[in-house]
């Protein structure tokens, strides 16, 4: 599977972004999918998530209530809708793909994520 994410930029606080990410492979459907953020100097971290058919998410507790993450599985598409951007939500968002055995289990821990994309940066100016 590749990952390719769009849809970053610069806004203020307060604004809305909605990120996408387009993947390939016949296969894209069987992977739970996940939104992770990073700024430097600081791990990867688990934003937001959800599953093979969109059943189960899961969020981050600084971003339930503003972000939204869904997928499309015949576009082949994941987005992440970001609401009421705070300054704090700046950095690089990377999308990545996850193969596990139980497919409503939405994984958190980056390393066991099997494919990434090559992210797209948000920025929130005050």
């Amino acid at each position: 599977v590749q990952l390719v994410e769009s849809g970053g930029g610069l806004v203020q606080a307060g604004a809305s972004l909605r990120l996408s990410c387009v993947g390939s492979g016949r296969a894209f459907s069987s992977y739970g999918m996940a939104w992770f953020r990073q700024t430097p100097g600081k791990e990867r971290e688990f934003v937001a998530g959800i599953n093979w058919d969109g059943s189960h998410t899961d969020y981050l507790d600084s971003v339930k209530g503003r972000f939204t993450i869904s997928r499309d599985n015949a576009e082949k598409t994941m987005d992440l809708q970001m609401n009421n951007l705070k300054t704090e939500d700046a950095a690089g968002y990377y999308c990545a793909a996850d193969l596990h055995d139980d497919a409503d289990y939405i994984e958190k821990t980056g390393y066991k994520y099997d494919y990434w994309g090559q992210g797209t940066q948000v920025t929130v100016s005050s």
